[in-house]
């Protein structure tokens, strides 16, 4: 049997970062993706998705993507149920993403895109929070991937995409 969804859209608004009482993150998002045919009026119409990333990939998605930022979701689709305030049954049909891939920089979905879609790229003045690349971060040319030769050991879990 198979179960995966694969999405490539714009956020509808910023994700909401939350923590479970035993301290994991999760990030509940909307992705808006364009249907692939016009409407009778000749416009293109949208499905607005509902999205559930965890751990790592929710903070690193609520720190670097906003409202409008180009993303791409793979994960598995999933239906789950709840009886809310009123007692009434409710459904909820949401992608659960086993990975978000940030297809432009922070910033540039108001400035029309990346145009290769080569990935998140931080500015020279932006860098992920929680890392220290050397003790020379405050000068602005730094390459904090300067090294002598030797390998860089750095975790998947440190990588922001």
């Amino acid at each position: 049997m198979l179960n995966r969804v694969v999405l490539v859209g714009r956020l509808t608004k910023d994700p909401d970062l939350r923590y479970t009482p035993n301290g994991v993150a999760v990030a509940n998002f909307t992705v808006a993706v364009n249907r692939p045919f016009s409407n009778n009026q000749g416009d293109r119409d949208a499905d607005f998705i509902n999205c559930v990333v965890w751990r790592r990939a929710a903070e690193n998605l609520a720190n670097f993507m906003n409202k409008g930022s180009l993303v791409g979701v793979d994960g598995r689709l999933q239906s789950r149920s709840f009886d809310n305030q009123e007692g009434k049954r409710v459904f909820v049909t949401e992608v659960v993403a086993d990975s978000v891939q940030f297809l432009e920089s922070k910033g540039s979905s108001q400035g029309g895109g990346n145009p290769q879609g080569s990935g998140f790229q931080p500015n020279q003045n932006q860098q992920p929070s929680g890392n220290n690349f050397g003790s020379n971060n405050n000068k602005k040319d730094d390459d904090p991937f300067a090294d002598n030769g030797e390998p860089i050991d750095i975790s998947d879990d440190d990588l922001p995409f």
